[in-house]
């Protein structure tokens, strides 16, 4: 039996302790996976909210996408300039890695501004957190006052997460 586990262990070749995960690498997986399911739990409430009830679309189709796609491309050169950030800091570019640090930064504060700029278009159009504007509920009666508590929780949570 001996010779059978000691066969097994000389098999594997690994170290002493295989799952063994800094605290660093722990700590950031254990926040994605937070943030995900955060995200999903807030994604998966909208789409049950907005598919059982009268539910309004009140965006006008071209200035609506126009906006998102630069809200969108904003984020998405944020991602982009944290990666250079992160590769340049791994080749020792201390320097370089600053100046794309100091572009993510730039470019998250930009997304805020963006996002603050589009709740005060929709907040001075009279939506609110549980009350729709009266142009959209003469439009769509019926339909349930949560379109702006799940808009405005879905936005600040991505905004300040």
């Amino acid at each position: 039996m001996a010779t059978e586990a000691q066969a097994i262990v000389n098999d594997w070749g690994g170290g002493v302790h295989p799952y063994r995960v800094g605290h660093r690498k722990l700590g950031m997986w254990l926040f994605i996976m937070s943030d995900s399911l955060t995200f999903s739990a807030l994604l998966i409430g909208y789409a049950y909210v907005r598919a059982s009830n009268v539910w309004p679309t009140p965006f006008k189709f071209s200035p609506s996408i126009v906006f998102s796609s630069v809200m969108t491309l904003v984020l998405l050169s944020s991602s982009l300039t944290m990666v250079m950030a992160v590769s340049a800091s791994a080749h020792a570019k201390r320097s370089t890695a600053r100046k794309w640090i100091l572009a993510t930064a730039l470019l998250g504060a930009t997304f805020i501004v963006l996002h603050l700029y589009e709740w005060r278009h929709l907040i001075g159009e009279g939506l609110s957190p549980f009350q729709l504007p009266a142009e959209w509920v003469e439009r769509w009666p019926g339909s349930t006052p949560l379109f702006g508590a799940t808009f405005f929780g879905i936005t600040g949570m991505h905004m300040f997460h």
